[in-house]
């Protein structure tokens, strides 16, 4: 993550980012891209490179440690913004701390909080992944970033349609016969 924050930065989105804010932008940050959004990245035991600290973005009042377990579980529940379901998975080996976290982007099922919305409402950051694959927290993310009226969209009727025509490409032009062999 320290690495990908130093690439971040050499490639100049740090002040690209600054100044979409400065202009009443919005922000949204999945995993890692939550951990940056605070004050202090730790990996005390090297776990992703050279152990060590690095300062992070600042915008969140928040520091990351990184920690040897690493988190995977499906997870449901409802945006802060507006009340409107989300599921995914939880992916991440970092412990989050501080003041940002009061306030969170998504209150899960079983009853712990995750994320942040910062206090000017223009950052919105979790550890969620697929925050945007249900129609309705995809319809309340797009509203929070400013569009107007946001059309209905069915990602998850859209992803199994790739998924199908993926599978009949490869049908039309991949010989699956040597494969038998081996399965079952």
């Amino acid at each position: 993550m320290r690495a990908d924050l130093a690439s971040l930065r050499a490639a100049g989105w740090e002040a690209a980012i600054a100044r979409h804010l400065r202009y009443g932008g919005k922000l949204i940050g999945i995993c890692g891209g939550l951990q940056m959004l605070g004050q202090q990245l730790h990996d005390p035991l090297g776990l992703e490179g050279e152990a060590g600290s690095s300062d992070g973005l600042g915008w969140l009042e928040m520091e990351t440690t990184l920690a040897t377990h690493k988190q995977l579980t499906r997870v449901s529940g409802q945006l802060t913004l507006a009340g409107a379901a989300v599921s995914g998975y939880e992916i991440h080996m970092g412990v989050s701390t501080g003041a940002a976290l009061a306030q969170p982007a998504v209150r899960l099922e079983d009853g712990r909080c995750d994320g942040a919305i910062s206090a000017d409402g223009q950052i919105l950051a979790t550890y969620l992944h697929g925050v945007f694959d249900q129609p309705q927290s995809l319809a309340a993310l797009l509203a929070w970033a400013g569009l107007a009226a946001p059309q209905p969209l069915d990602y998850p009727a859209i992803r199994e349609a790739h998924i199908e025509g993926l599978a009949d490409m490869l049908q039309q032009h991949l010989d699956l016969t040597p494969l038998a062999g081996w399965l079952p």
